[in-house]
């Protein structure tokens, strides 16, 4: 599949990785591992399945970033146990989904407007890209406490002080997610996040016909 040909070589690396990690596992009878290794390959593959469903098209960089985080997530912080290894492993984890979310709140908004820069005020359009972001951590939090108090996990450690300091950090991975798109708007840069949009968006003018009126 030519999609999977042209991803980056962190991601191409990643997959070779969780593929051997799979047999090997299953050799020396660590089934967790290999059903973890299993399901992270499998989850990794799905933005690139995920593009032909939904008829859009993904910069490579972005799929890369979404592999690297879902490989970062389960196979080394659940499996590898990096959460307990490393205290700052969750804040970076949380604050780099955020700044996803919010460029995908961004963008999402961005569609709506069917790309036309002069809808609403920019500021408007990155703040309901921060209000996304925002949004799917919380509700991450509310998961995290049901799936304590139900089923007696351990997701929110330290308990308020942990639900309250990955809010933090999500508000501001948002923020920055957000005011890439801000930028975006007002034609300036922002590393490379404003260039993830700017694919984005040529990869998929038909979402934005009005872009350049």
């Amino acid at each position: 599949m030519r999609k999977i040909r042209d991803q980056t070589f962190v991601t191409h690396a990643i997959w070779a990785l969780l593929a051997l990690a799979i047999p090997v596992a299953l050799v020396e009878g660590r089934w967790s591992l290999g059903f973890v290794a299993l399901a992270t390959l499998a989850l990794s593959f799905v933005p690139v399945l995920a593009e032909q469903r939904l008829g859009i098209d993904l910069p490579v960089r972005f799929v890369a970033a979404i592999v690297i985080f879902t490989f970062a997530t389960i196979f080394l912080g659940e499996e590898m146990d990096f959460y307990n290894r490393y205290w700052w492993w969750d804040i970076i984890l949380h604050g780099g989904s955020a700044v996803g979310f919010g460029l995908i709140g961004f963008l999402f908004m961005f569609t709506l407007f069917n790309g036309d820069r002069y809808a609403a005020p920019a500021w408007a359009v990155a703040f309901m890209g921060f209000c996304f972001a925002v949004m799917i951590g919380a509700v991450w939090e509310i998961f995290e406490f049901s799936m304590d108090r139900i089923f007696g996990a351990n997701m929110q450690k330290s308990g308020l002080l942990d639900t309250m300091g990955d809010l933090i950090v999500d508000c501001i991975g948002a923020s920055i997610g957000a005011f890439a798109g801000f930028l975006f708007l007002k034609k300036r840069q922002l590393g490379g996040l404003t260039g993830i949009l700017q694919e984005f968006v040529v990869k998929n003018r038909r979402f934005f016909r009005k872009l350049g009126r």
